[in-house]
């Protein structure tokens, strides 16, 4: 035995080309030793004390490497002749799982280059690139973990996986023609798969086209009957759709700042929201809207159909809508045959769904948290050192689960809306799949104070079941929480302001809240200011038909003469009969029905919703930029009030205003009521800094006008978790780990 040392590195170190990386900056050194992936991450063994290789760790990572941490322990070794590459060390799961990365230049260079003999081959990757987590079945993350176990490497794949100067060394999925995954057709046609799709798009047909997480339907983006026949068979009348192209094609429709195009090329590859201008495209890719969805092709059959077309396309989601995302090919078959024309699929299988993911660049924000993201972790914040694990189950919109273990937390992928069965099943597939792959062992289960949501059913049932301590956690608490912990909030960091605005959420006095100001941190909250509550007319029908919604604060506003004169058809008296005695009409401060409310009074909408928030969207895309004085809103008791706006609103409508200026001055009356209110705890001293938090700050109007009304207070803002209930289970865990933490 001689002196040695063991050095441990921890954070997105494997299937990202880390060991090889190693390799090399040993050999520079002329170190002696071997590395190797293990349950914790990397494990180097070296002789001598260790630290220049430690130390050089981090000049030149890879692409996709991220070092968490770097712990050098000294060791007695076995002498040891050269520095080598050891074999994995067994099965665990306390290193991050790596996501799903794009296509990198190098390997989009090769698939067009007719000299190399992956030129037009579908499945191209390297350790730069390619799946991971959607390929993935157990860790360590070798090739006999995932799907691609079926598929024996050629002679010369296995040269380039075992060669440590090629940049396909250890590259799990790696790939040939010779002896990987192929691509067909269906129904056949014989010629190339690719030029005959892309020959399909051309002459406007619809095509479900296998990817990495799921299906996606594709059509050409340019033709208004295509897109038209997508949205009959998807039954998705007015729900944007998303686009693919080439940095090129994306400027011919859209602006494209720099923050922007480096969101694009970000290895993650999201859709990014893009303010249209230049060349229009039909206006049934997005009604209503001012943004397109963008996403550049992120992996190679993506870039050789893209190539193919010359044109950009919609790529949706590969699912009837309100149902998870296809993903095996009998199930395509089955689910899609009724949408799409022809079938572009190929015998890769997929692990695990995952949808695309959603973002914007400027304001930065995550919409939706899905495939490239997904699993990455969040480092706790300080104080949350010993927090034990724990299993939070969020709310039963945009539904996502997360893992607290070992200092980190674990957002789990979008998965939708719990009110759908197929949805619940792929939330309970989801729920067992992290804890096997994980190898998570909750003490505690966090879940909403919400009786009847699906996700609150689980999490009792399952805490019983295994005798797990059961939080319940409030609604706007937990994204307040989840606010905090994006941004690193320490446990003992002081109380903040947290302006929570959403749709709906239970409060712990048996109302619907929806528009608050939270004094409050992880342990607990108070409500210090909330919108003036009214009725939901119909219960979820108010979500669904934003004549509701103004009719009753119309009639609060004094004004039910105008109520009648903008919605004769709506059966009114039943509606205010049933407000007045309280019959299926539970009060709320609902920011979200709010913003219903104002869009009905501009003629958006008003009789019913096609999709989720599709009023407030077209609200915002309404509105005029520009600074502007806004609405007046009442603030007494601790209510704030928007009663005020509506006789100023129906007198400039009759003035002749511009629609889309009224919907600016709501976005600034708005913005600054609630930023006064929280303002006024940071000027005072009782909160250290204002958070901003829930669905509707994916607002990026509404966001910057309540930034601007703030000034220069400390604001914290979502800007890699969702802000919408999406973001809701990491803000549960931290409020449960702090109970607990507090108490142990």
């Amino acid at each position: 035995m001689a002196r040695g040392a063991l050095i441990r590195v921890r954070g997105q170190v494997q299937g990202v080309g880390f060991r090889p990386h190693v390799w090399r900056v040993a050999q520079a050194l002329m170190a002696r030793g071997e590395v190797l992936n293990d349950a914790e991450g990397v494990l180097i063994r070296v002789m001598g004390d260790g630290t220049a290789l430690a130390a050089a760790l981090r000049q030149g990572l890879p692409p996709l490497a991220r070092i968490d941490a770097v712990e050098i322990v000294p060791a007695d070794l076995p002498e040891m002749a050269g520095f080598s590459i050891a074999a994995s060390g067994g099965p665990g799961a306390e290193t991050p799982v790596t996501p799903d990365a794009a296509t990198c230049p190098a390997c989009a260079t090769e698939i067009r280059d007719p000299a190399e003999r992956r030129f037009g081959y579908a499945f191209t990757n390297c350790t730069h690139c390619g799946p991971r987590y959607t390929i993935l079945r157990g860790l360590p993350y070798d090739r006999a973990q995932t799907t691609m176990a079926g598929f024996a490497m050629c002679a010369d794949c296995a040269a380039d996986y075992g060669d440590p100067a090629d940049r396909r060394f250890h590259a799990q999925p790696i790939a040939c023609p010779a002896c990987g995954p192929q691509l067909w057709l269906e129904p056949p046609d014989g010629g190339d798969p690719i030029q005959v799709a892309a020959g399909l798009l051309q002459d406007g047909q619809v095509l479900a086209v296998k990817g990495l997480g799921g299906f996606h339907l594709a059509c050409l983006a340019t033709d208004a009957q295509a897109l038209d026949r997508l949205r009959t068979r998807k039954r998705r009348p007015a729900k944007p759709l998303a686009l693919m192209g080439t940095l090129d094609m994306i400027r011919r429709y859209c602006l494209v700042s720099e923050a922007e195009a480096a969101l694009l090329g970000d290895a993650a590859a999201p859709v990014v929201l893009l303010t249209m201008e230049g060349e229009a495209l039909p206006d049934a890719v997005a009604p209503g809207q001012g943004t397109l969805g963008w996403m550049l092709p992120y992996t190679p059959l993506h870039h050789l159909l893209i190539d193919a077309v010359g044109a950009p396309l919609v790529m949706t989601s590969g699912n009837l809508s309100g149902e998870p995302q296809v993903i095996g090919n009998d199930e395509a078959r089955e689910t899609l045959g009724g949408i799409a024309d022809a079938f572009l699929m190929h015998n890769r299988d997929i692990a695990r769904r995952l949808d695309d993911s959603v973002e914007r660049a400027t304001p930065p924000m995550v919409l939706r948290r899905a495939r490239g993201r997904v699993p990455g972790t969040l480092p706790l914040p300080p104080g949350f050192e010993g927090a034990p694990q724990v299993v939070a189950y969020g709310g039963q919109m945009k539904g996502a689960i997360c893992l607290v273990k070992n200092g980190q937390a674990l957002l789990g992928h979008h998965l939708g809306e719990l009110d759908e069965a197929l949805t619940r099943d792929a939330f309970l597939e989801a729920d067992r799949d992290y804890a096997a792959l994980f190898q998570h062992r909750p003490s505690v289960v966090a879940v909403d104070l919400h009786p009847d949501y699906f996700a609150t059913r689980h999490g009792a049932a399952r805490a019983q079941d295994e005798g797990l301590r059961l939080v319940h956690v409030q609604h706007h608490h937990a994204h307040l929480a989840s606010c905090l912990a994006e941004n690193g909030w320490p446990l003992d960091g002081g109380k903040v302001a947290g302006i929570v605005l959403d749709g709906t959420g239970l409060g712990p006095d048996g109302t619907l809240w929806g528009g608050e100001v939270l004094l409050g941190d992880y342990r607990g909250f108070e409500r210090w200011a909330w919108l003036k509550p009214a009725p939901l007319v119909g219960g979820d029908m108010a979500a669904r038909e934003p004549w509701r919604n103004a009719l009753v604060r119309l009639d609060q506003a004094g004004l039910a003469d105008w109520a009648d004169a903008l919605f004769p058809g709506a059966p009114r008296d039943l509606a205010r009969t049933a407000a007045a005695k309280g019959l299926n009409a539970p009060m709320s401060s609902s920011a979200g029905r709010l913003f219903d409310a104002v869009a009905a009074c501009l003629g958006i909408c008003p009789d019913g919703q096609s999709y989720e928030g599709e009023a407030a969207m077209r609200l915002e895309a309404l509105a005029e930029p520009g600074p502007h004085p806004g609405f007046g809103f009442g603030f007494e008791g601790g209510k704030i009030d928007p009663a005020p706006m509506f006789p100023v609103l129906r007198g400039e409508l009759a003035a002749g205003k511009r629609p889309a200026l009224l919907a600016a001055w709501f976005h600034v009356g708005l913005a600054r009521a609630f930023a006064t209110a929280a303002r006024a705890l940071v000027d005072s001293g009782e909160a250290q800094a204002v958070a901003l938090t829930g669905g509707c700050f994916q607002n990026a109007r509404l966001l910057t006008e309540t930034l601007r009304w703030l000034g220069d207070v400390p604001v914290l803002t979502h800007r890699t978790t969702p802000a919408n209930d999406g973001g809701l289970a990491l803000g549960q865990a931290l409020v449960a780990a702090a109970g607990l933490l507090e108490t142990d």
